[in-house]
């Protein structure tokens, strides 16, 4: 299927690695001009070389910063796609959570994306036309008391998304979040960890009990999370904005 995504100008953030270098894969196989933002060169060194057949830019910076993630945008431009996939709370036992955590949750997930986000979304509207996606995760909508703090940034980056969408739908630029449930990334480790912290079990114990939650029997890839976040960013989804996906193999099969 032909995403009508060539010679569009995306940037992702969080590119160097898991979902956000996904979506660099996936954008850039569709032919659109593709800028990978993290914080680490050395990180998106590796990235580069992991997809060496493909040509994507780079930029190393700060997104918890809003001058830098201000300064980067202007130097790039106003793309016609944002994937926002920056930024990751860590998971925290409640017996080891406090205010300096709790900020700290707030900068790394939802400050990095609303940054990104207003070095854009204006831009857009004024072109007439633009795609935000907003990879977020269901810990947003679903109480984890190892997962407070990101939950609540969670939570808040939706809101925002939605009401981005609603205020800026007409101008045509559209918001859409994607709440991935557990995918194979390192962030699972990170979450895992925790868990051991917090219970004193065994990680591969743990590890079991999560996936034999998930009724389709396993994580999530991160490709396959690309995959719906570049069908969002395409003209094919044009009447698709203030959604919100849940991609979880049907772990909170709601309605």
């Amino acid at each position: 299927m032909d995403l009508q995504l060539s010679g569009k100008t995306a940037v992702v953030t969080g590119a160097s690695k898991g979902i956000g270098l996904a979506c660099v894969e996936a954008l850039a196989r569709e032919g659109a001009k593709v800028t990978g933002i993290s914080r680490d060169p050395g990180n998106l060194a590796k990235a580069q070389e992991q997809l060496q057949d493909l040509t994507f830019q780079v930029e190393a910076v700060d997104l918890t910063d809003a001058d830098a993630t201000r300064a980067v945008f202007e130097r790039i431009g106003v793309p016609d796609i944002l994937i926002n996939c920056a930024g990751a709370a860590r998971r925290t036992p409640v017996d080891e959570l406090d205010s300096k955590a709790l900020h700290a949750a707030m900068e790394a997930k939802y400050f990095t994306y609303m940054h990104a986000t207003e070095a854009v979304i204006r831009g857009m509207a004024d072109r007439g036309s633009g795609s935000i996606v907003n990879v977020v995760g269901q810990g947003g909508r679903s109480a984890n008391p190892l997962h407070i703090g990101g939950g609540a940034a969670n939570a808040a980056l939706m809101l925002a998304s939605v009401g981005y969408a609603k205020a800026y739908a007409a101008q045509g630029v559209r918001v859409n979040v994607i709440n991935p449930g557990m995918t194979r990334t390192s962030r699972v480790d990170e979450g895992l960890e925790a868990a051991v912290r917090a219970t004193g079990r065994p990680k591969d114990e743990l590890l079991e009990e999560m996936v034999r939650e998930i009724p389709m029997g396993r994580a999530g890839e991160p490709a396959e999370v690309a995959n719906v976040a570049v069908f969002l960013s395409s003209p094919l989804a044009s009447y698709v904005t203030a959604s919100i996906i849940t991609m979880d193999g049907a772990t909170t099969a709601g309605i």
